[in-house]
């Protein structure tokens, strides 16, 4: 089977943690990238959600996939984000993005503002 390769956002993350069945295919067969600030995102969520246990315990899970941003990303996601700026994208969304373009992965997502764009695989 073959092993996909995607760049995981803070939606996706929280759908996989909440067993949404349109996140299925991303259960296994992957390596996935990420962020410590989707990171940050996602366990400031589960406190508010299932609180803090359960939100270390995905925090600690999850932080060996997470990459560093350097200041080249920043600067791109910068771009991105003026570039976008009628998206109203967050600043978080358009490191990723970056960090997935720059990787040649797909950026996996279900914010409805990456609908449209490309290198997105976009799950609801």
């Amino acid at each position: 089977m073959e092993i996909r390769k995607l760049f995981f956002d803070t939606y996706a993350l929280l759908e996989i943690i909440k067993g949404s069945q349109n996140y299925d295919p991303y259960r296994e067969n992957m390596v996935f990238l990420t962020t410590k600030l989707n990171l940050m995102e996602m366990h400031y969520v589960l406190l508010r959600t299932v609180g803090k246990e359960e939100a270390d315990k995905h925090y600690e899970w999850l932080v060996d996939f997470s990459v560093e941003v350097d200041d080249e990303v920043i600067k791109a996601a910068n771009d991105l984000k003026l570039f976008l700026k009628d998206k109203n994208l967050s600043y978080i969304d358009c490191i990723g993005y970056i960090i997935a373009k720059t990787a040649g992965v797909k950026f996996l997502t279900g914010d409805r503002q990456f609908k449209d764009l490309e290198n997105v695989e976009f799950v609801k």
